[in-house]
């Protein structure tokens, strides 16, 4: 290696090692917030790390004050992926491989639904769930997150499928299979990668979302969000707590990503290249 490639190299070592160390400032003054009692916790003190032995006591009343919160985020995301994930797979297998009337125009609409804003339609969704009689409850707002998951889980599963053969599906055809059977014996087993991109993917943003969960929701069916968001918003804010609280919610999908991660790129970009 030459002198002058040694000294690029590190250049772009020192400044993604810089970027890394400014990205992570809010995670390290969050563990650090967390892991203080309320009396260390103060505006000269905030960069310090905490005095030894540390302090978990926060988290244990953190997992108290948002535990049943905790287990309705669990529900709607369980729930919510699955279904989203299954219905995606099943519309990008039927608009990848087989044909039917008005697909120019079906998929393309089906897409459309990722443009809209949720602000958009907050008001004419309160109406529609209130007269199913969903409104307030974890199922309704698994109906929401399913109904708005399926334009982006339809076009990875779709962009997916069409890598799979068509041989090999019209070898089955032949064979005698049905529909649903070409499906559950060839391509539903062929689809891990493309599950785990849409996992990660509806995981993490049904998760994260605050905004139908406090439109859609009432008091003990709300999700993780809500009451943190509450929590940090009131006049005297624990912000032990509410650190503590905050790392609570943000290690499930960071679990989720760094279990399934290494085959996320790899899904996401099935279908990318074709030839």
């Amino acid at each position: 290696m030459t002198a002058k490639k040694l000294i690029n190299r590190t250049i772009i070592y020192a400044l993604l090692i810089l970027m890394a160390a400014i990205f992570l400032i809010p995670v390290y003054m969050t563990t650090v917030t967390a892991l203080k009692t309320r009396d260390e916790t103060t505006l000269a003190t905030a960069w310090n790390p905490p005095d030894l032995p540390l302090n978990f006591s926060k988290f244990q009343e953190a997992f108290e004050y948002f535990g049943p919160s905790l287990g309705n985020s669990f529900a709607l995301v369980g729930t919510a992926t699955i279904l989203s994930a299954l219905l995606g797979s099943i519309n990008g297998y039927v608009l990848a491989k087989w044909r039917i009337p008005g697909e120019r125009f079906l998929f393309p609409l089906m897409l459309f639904g990722m443009f809209l804003p949720y602000q958009a339609i907050l008001i004419p969704l309160f109406e529609f769930m209130s007269d199913l009689g969903l409104y307030g409850g974890i199922p309704g707002l698994v109906l929401i997150h399913v109904v708005y998951g399926i334009p982006i889980t339809t076009l990875i599963f779709r962009n997916f499928y069409v890598e799979i053969p068509d041989e090999m599906l019209e070898a089955a055809a032949i064979d005698g299979a049905g529909f649903w059977q070409i499906y559950t014996d060839i391509v539903f087993p062929l689809s891990l990668p493309g599950f785990v991109v849409v996992i990660i993917w509806q995981f993490t943003q049904i998760w994260n979302d605050f905004l139908f969960a406090i439109f859609m929701t009432t008091e003990g069916n709300q999700p993780i969000t809500v009451p943190l968001a509450e929590l940090s918003g009131g006049e005297a804010v624990d912000y032990n707590l509410t650190m503590a609280g905050a790392i609570l919610a943000a290690l499930p999908p960071l679990l989720v990503y760094i279990v399934m991660g290494r085959y996320f790129i790899r899904g996401l970009l099935a279908g990318s290249i074709k030839g």
